[in-house]
């Protein structure tokens, strides 16, 4: 029945509306559409309860759980207080300085952590900082979250497109270190040289008081060394046994869980406290999601997509991968990220099912989804996090001016993607 695909693609498109303009709660509005896309597969009979559970990828939840509430275990310590404090005596005062090792730093937790939440304990700092110096926050709340964004793609665990594209093909955490860390590498610093280039102004202003940073003391920041210790132990374990799954044959949100457990038993936090902490909207916007796609994929949305990609099947794979790249991106701009990749899996999956060697499509995949995010103020959580920070100081981040520096960030950076992607393709497609 043609009515089927029809109204299940309706479905998704208004759920995907509702987020992008704010009139409900981003998990409300997934998971009325999804309780709508099961109720419409039983009526119609093209989904079923049982598929919608089994369309619920339990890797990628388990995987954000456990990485979720490690980061709440490590927040209260004030380590990443500490971490911006020791940057700002290291810059000495000197914003160009400043901003690359705010960017560096951010970058480097973004790529093993969760990126909204980098950014929500990196960014007021940085605003305290800027705000002793005197000097304006905008290049560096705006570079701290586009390098996030950048850098994110570069691990399994940095970005959470990059946690469904790997569960869905089997990709391991070595895998992205081997595959998407160069490029990324090459990337991040265009886009640092671009940020450099966009913001010379901002940045040529030398404050006056340059030498306050000096007398900043990253030990007052840090309010709990011992748990902080245990705490970056546990995760430095994470990070040992994520490089070595494939060899264990252990999926990595078992890593994560288990990694949570350990760090539960050695703090043993107030678990009331601790939980309320866990971003549990972000858990049900995903598995909402997922029965949405679900019931897309059964009512035969992706079969019909995934042929039409088909049919464009003469052209060169390298050139189908660039247009899955650009347009994943720049719908990302614009939509978040996750419902556009949770929508394409599916149809990577079947380019797969029908001979096509899917690998190099899963790198476009994450490059899209993650470097399209920069380009607009709304593109990704973490640039709306800085924007809304920055409204408590005197220079207020609105789009207009998010336009002026993202969006040549993304082209750059997507631009620069593409040409590497050109060049590595075969390895990519290993």
């Amino acid at each position: 029945m043609i009515i089927q695909p029809i109204l299940a693609t309706l479905i998704f498109i208004v759920c995907l509306t509702l987020i992008f303009t704010d009139k409900l709660n981003r998990a409300i509005a997934a998971l009325g559409g999804a309780v709508i896309m099961v109720v419409l597969g039983l009526v119609l009979g093209f989904y079923s309860e049982e598929e919608a559970v089994a369309s619920v990828d339990a890797n990628t939840l388990g995987l954000l759980l456990g990485m979720m509430i490690l980061v709440a275990l490590l927040e209260p310590t004030g380590f990443f207080q500490y971490l911006a404090v020791w940057v700002a005596r290291l810059s000495k005062g000197r914003p160009v300085r400043l901003l690359v090792l705010l960017g560096a730093v951010t970058s480097i937790m973004s790529m093993f952590l969760d990126n909204v939440t980098t950014v929500v304990l990196i960014a007021p700092v940085t605003i305290l900082i800027c705000e002793i110096l005197g000097l304006n926050p905008q290049p560096f709340l705006i570079s701290e979250a586009l390098l996030s964004d950048t850098a994110g793609v570069s691990t399994l665990v940095g970005d959470p497109p990059n946690v469904l594209i790997a569960s869905a093909a089997g990709l391991s955490f070595v895998d992205f270190l081997t595959h998407a860390l160069p490029i990324v590498i090459v990337v991040w610093l265009i886009a640092l040289l671009m940020i450099r280039l966009l913001f010379r102004k901002e940045l040529a202003v030398i404050p006056e008081n340059s030498d306050a940073v000096l007398e900043f003391n990253p030990n007052e920041a840090l309010k709990d060394r011992k748990t902080a210790v245990k705490v970056l132990i546990v995760i430095g374990g994470a990070i040992l046994l994520f490089l070595f799954e494939e060899f264990l044959h252990i999926q990595p949100s078992l890593i994560a869980l288990g990694a949570a457990a350990a760090g539960l038993i050695v703090v043993q936090p107030d678990i009331n406290a601790l939980l309320k902490k866990v971003e549990w909207d972000v858990l049900l916007f995903f598995g909402a999601l997922f029965v949405m796609v679900g019931g897309m994929e059964q009512a035969g949305v992706m079969r019909e997509l995934s042929s039409l990609i088909t049919k464009g099947g003469s052209l060169p794979p390298v050139v189908l991968g660039l247009v899955l790249l650009w347009v994943v991106a720049i719908a990302s701009a614009f939509i978040d990220n996750i419902p556009i990749t949770i929508a394409l899996i599916p149809v990577v999956l079947d380019l797969a099912a029908a001979g096509i060697n899917p690998n190099p499509f899963w790198w476009a995949l994450a490059f899209g989804a993650g470097f399209g995010g920069n380009g607009t103020i709304i593109g990704s959580t973490a640039n709306v996090v800085v924007a809304s920070l920055s409204e408590r100081t005197r220079h207020p981040i609105t789009p207009a001016i998010w336009n002026k520096r993202g969006l040549p960030v993304m082209l750059a950076t997507c631009a620069a993607a593409s040409i590497l992607y050109i060049l590595f393709f075969p390895w990519l497609s290993r």
